[in-house]
């Protein structure tokens, strides 16, 4: 369903950018998708905190670095029922936190960390926000993969932390993983590639659907975005790129195959 309410736990329900520049990256995403900015409260209470919304439904959040070698990027969140549970369970199974549970006002709890396989996530145990309003419709929060050194390790540590499952399958000559929790598929996995430089640590990439790929990445280069991938199709899914923010947030974006019932 395209119009979310709830999220069940271990399931990924929010993306939110940190970048140097809001207003810059504002203005980028809402001519690239035509999003609208929202405020999430007064800049003293929420430290510039703002979301994107399509049809005055959320659909991702924006705010500005805050701590110094923090990366541009968008950033994951799974959602969980108890934060400080799942922070525990990733504590024992390696990970390294960065931000234990926290109020969000009465948003919700949240909470950070990164693990050498599972790259760095976002916890979001929902209040009065719930996550993304709306998915796999243009212009939302498509997909979200995982990209990893350590593939045995991030499942391990996946199903340790959120109890999620995952399934290996030949795609288009290539071994992709599906995650998924009680058989409902909430993302996939692929080891890096080779052409990743080596300094780079696993990391999620969060795909955008789009009506028209191609349009998307020429409308991105307008704007000042580059392209990381060209255009390409996925046999039975869609037709993807990835590209650049101006700023160095990588993102992808998908015309999905409607024959997919997507």
């Amino acid at each position: 369903m395209p119009e979310r309410t709830s999220y069940e736990p271990g399931t990924p329900s929010w993306v939110d950018l940190s970048t140097p520049d809001v207003d810059g990256a504002k203005r980028f995403y809402a001519e690239l998708f035509g999003w609208e900015p929202e405020d999430a409260g007064p800049p003293e209470e929420t430290g510039g905190y703002g979301f994107f919304t399509q049809g005055g439904k959320r659909i991702a959040g924006v705010g500005p670095i805050m701590t110094e070698g923090q990366p541009t990027v968008w950033l994951t969140y799974v959602a969980s029922g108890d934060a400080e549970a799942t922070v525990q369970k990733a504590r024992d199974a390696g990970a390294t936190i960065h931000v234990e549970p926290m109020e969000v006002m009465d948003a919700g709890r949240m909470a950070m960390f990164t693990h050498p396989g599972a790259g760095a996530l976002g916890v979001w145990q929902a209040g009065r926000h719930i996550g993304a309003e709306l998915v796999n419709e243009p212009v939302s929060v498509a997909w979200n993969e995982l990209l990893s050194r350590d593939v045995d390790g991030a499942k391990a540590f996946l199903r340790a932390v959120f109890g999620i499952e995952a399934g290996d399958q030949d795609f288009s000559g290539m071994k992709y993983t599906t995650l998924s929790v009680n058989g409902a598929g909430v993302g996939g996995m692929i080891a890096m590639p080779a052409q990743i430089p080596a300094e780079v640590p696993s990391f999620w990439q969060t795909y955008f659907a789009v009506e028209d790929c191609d349009a998307a990445v020429a409308r991105a280069q307008e704007l000042g975005g580059s392209v990381m991938m060209e255009p390409m199709d996925i046999e039975g899914i869609g037709r993807m790129a990835a590209l650049l923010d101006p700023y160095g947030a990588g993102f992808s974006v998908i015309a999905l195959d409607r024959a997919r019932g997507g």
